[in-house]
C-alpha cells in the first residue's frame, strides 16, 4: 500500500525528465565510445558530453508549447543530473566527508557551461559553439567544425528517435 503512494507521487514532469535523462546518458555513452576525436575517454570527458546534451535538451524544452510544464521538466533534469553526479562520484571512491565539495565543483562547471553555451540552434555553423568546444578541452583534433556538426547531428538523431 505504501509503494502505491510513492508511485502516485511521481508527476508527469518527473516521468518526462527521467526518460529524457536516461536517453541523454545512453546516447552520451554511445557518442563517447563511437567517436575517436576525444583526447582521453574518462570521467571528465563523459561529464562534458553529458553537459552538452543536457544543455541542448534544456534549451529545446524551453521552445516547447507548454513552457511552464517544461520549466519543471528542466528543473527535474538538473536535479537528476546532480543526483547522478553524487552517485557516480561515490562509485569512484569519493568519501562522504568530501563528496559535497566534488559535487559542488562539477555543478559550478555545469552552470559555467550553460553560461558559455550558444543560443543558436544550428550549432555547427556557430562560432560560439566552436569556442565552447575549445573551452571544454576534450577534443584532440583542431577540426572543431566537423566535431560540432557531429554533436548537432547526434542530437538531432536522438531527438527524432524519441518522437
Amino acid at each position: 500500500m505504501i509503494l502505491q503512494y510513492f508511485k502516485k507521487k511521481e508527476n508527469k514532469e518527473q516521468i518526462i525528465a527521467s526518460k529524457q535523462y536516461k536517453k541523454i546518458l545512453y546516447e552520451s555513452n554511445l557518442f563517447l565510445s563511437n567517436s575517436n576525436f576525444f583526447k582521453v575517454k574518462n570521467y571528465n570527458t563523459s561529464f562534458e558530453i553529458i553537459c552538452i546534451f543536457l544543455i541542448m535538451f534544456i534549451r529545446k524544452n524551453l521552445l516547447e508549447d507548454n513552457r511552464n510544464k517544461y520549466i519543471k521538466v528542466n528543473d527535474e533534469l538538473v536535479s537528476l543530473f546532480i543526483s547522478d553526479l553524487d552517485e557516480s562520484l561515490r562509485e569512484k571512491g569519493i568519501g562522504d566527508m568530501s563528496i559535497g565539495k566534488y559535487v559542488k565543483s562539477y555543478v559550478k562547471k555545469f552552470y559555467f557551461r550553460i553560461s558559455k553555451f550558444p543560443d543558436d540552434n544550428n550549432l555547427y555553423k556557430n562560432e560560439t559553439f566552436i569556442e565552447y568546444l575549445k573551452i571544454t578541452n576534450i577534443i584532440e583534433s583542431s577540426d572543431y567544425i566537423n566535431v560540432s556538426r557531429k554533436f548537432n547531428d547526434k542530437f538531432d538523431d536522438f531527438l527524432n528517435s524519441s518522437n
